[in-house]
């Protein structure tokens, strides 16, 4: 069963954050250039929240805001849900699902370690699904190979 440090160990381990201070139009251009779609919101050397592609497009896109003037902390959502590196990528996916999220840090002993994306655990899922269909495409295999007696 694969965890969430298998799939940390299987992407970039760079973490981008920004200030709540910071614009939102600063958030667009670092997710641009990194092309990411989120941000951790740090404060003081602590995770106050995420800001996302999806917080941008609902609270200055429809509101009709200005990037530049509005500052991170006024949009960037607050309560968010992480994980540690062992549990398990269904576990993930799960949360996830319920509570429609797309990304989530992953903490290990209270240190943010990584982030990982909706499209991580689904790529894992699936990497998962292969295997076990190899094994048993093997298994099979081997099953039906038969020797002569003689």
């Amino acid at each position: 069963m694969l965890k969430i440090r298998d799939v940390l160990l299987s992407k970039s381990s760079a973490v981008w954050s920004i200030g709540p201070q910071d614009t939102a139009y600063t958030a667009m251009e670092i997710m641009a250039e990194r092309n990411i779609g989120v941000l951790v919101v740090i404060d003081k050397d602590k995770v106050a929240g995420i800001v996302s592609e999806r917080d941008l497009a609902r609270n200055i896109i429809l509101k009709e805001l200005s990037p530049r003037e509005v500052p991170v902390k006024k949009i960037m959502t607050r309560e968010i849900y992480c994980i540690t590196p062992d549990k398990s990528v269904d576990e993930c996916m799960g949360v996830m699902i319920t509570a429609r999220i797309r990304h989530m840090p992953v903490f290990e002993n209270k240190r943010l370690i990584g982030v990982v994306t909706y499209g991580d655990i689904a790529n894992a899922l699936l990497l998962e699904q292969k295997i076990k269909i190899q094994d048993l495409e093997n298994y099979t295999a081997c099953e039906s190979f038969s020797f002569d007696e003689k």
